[in-house]
């Protein structure tokens, strides 16, 4: 993994820069999603700087390193070598070498295995540097429309019918906007699914090609979606599918009085509030004020 004396340099437009050394670390580099022009500067420097350069697919990886003339040699590690080519990194980290890490698109480690080589970097004590940039789902999230003060990326679901419908169920009462990846020809069959397992009325947005060509938003409840993409013969591109969070339900005065009467046996009073307040989201103020009514129309 020598570099021949290369030149560690990139280019924008007509102006050639050069790249800093890099202390030894592996450095984890976020890539373009779809449009080559949303790199970092500091991307671009690690990218030309690192003494290795490790990515998902050499050719893939080859196209950006040629449009910022980046003459860094990239190396395979993906999946089906990662305990080959993995120790090979390590031992380059040991020698006191920089190295840094890409994915296809998008941020490493975030659905690819990665994720291994960071944890036995950090194991042995090396340090890993993150290099944020181009994200997929916080793309699509802030693209959506959806609410995103609390949010679960759970990347790919299941491809048979029962196991995506039993995955989708683990998120069911989950109080945030979900994120999955998911592909072309199987976003009609999950959108069924979400429907059915989460509810017709959940609003989500279908998030196609992003920062591509022919990027799109579809917006809707899920069974407006459902019903869109049964029609749909060809879909194309990479989506992410944005769920929003389950919409609140009312819920019965006599429902807060029954859970706040249960809490009360072994919990004070601001506490059992809290709590009741917690589960029903009516303010604790509310609820604390009621449960004193219902003692004193007790007699305690």
């Amino acid at each position: 993994m020598a570099d021949g004396g290369r030149q560690r340099s990139f280019r924008l437009h007509n102006m050639t820069v050069p790249a800093r050394p890099l202390e030894p670390a592996l450095y984890l580099v976020a890539t373009p999603i779809g449009n080559l022009g949303d790199i970092t500067l500091r991307a671009l420097e690690t990218l030309a700087g690192a003494d290795v350069l490790a990515c998902e697919d050499t050719r893939v990886t080859r196209v950006l390193l040629d449009r910022y003339g980046i003459q860094n040699r990239p190396y395979a590690y993906h999946e089906y070598n990662a305990d080959e080519a993995g120790p090979r990194l390590l031992q380059a980290l040991e020698a006191g070498k920089s190295v840094a890490l890409v994915s296809d698109a998008g941020t490493p480690l975030v659905s690819d295995p990665g994720y291994r080589l960071a944890q036995s970097a950090i194991e042995v004590g090396y340090r890993v540097v993150p290099i944020p940039g181009a994200s997929a789902p916080l793309a699509a999230l802030v693209g959506s429309g959806l609410p995103n003060d609390a949010f679960l990326f759970a990347g790919f679901l299941p491809t048979k019918d029962k196991a995506r419908r039993d995955r989708l169920a683990v998120f069911e009462a989950v109080q945030a906007t979900l994120m999955f990846f998911e592909s072309p020809h199987r976003i009609a069959a999950t959108l069924v699914a979400a429907a059915d397992v989460l509810g017709g009325d959940r609003v989500a947005s279908v998030c196609r090609e992003l920062t591509k060509t022919y990027e799109e938003f579809r917006r809707g409840s899920l069974t407006e979606l459902a019903a869109h993409y049964a029609d749909v013969d060809n879909v194309k591109g990479e989506i992410v599918l944005v769920i929003g969070p389950p919409p609140e339900r009312a819920v019965e005065a006599a429902d807060v009085d029954a859970i706040l009467a249960d809490l009360s046996k072994t919990m004070p009073t601001s506490k059992a509030a809290a709590e009741a307040s917690r589960l029903t989201g009516v303010s604790k103020k509310e609820l604390y004020q009621r449960l004193l009514d219902m003692k004193g129309a007790d007699g305690r």
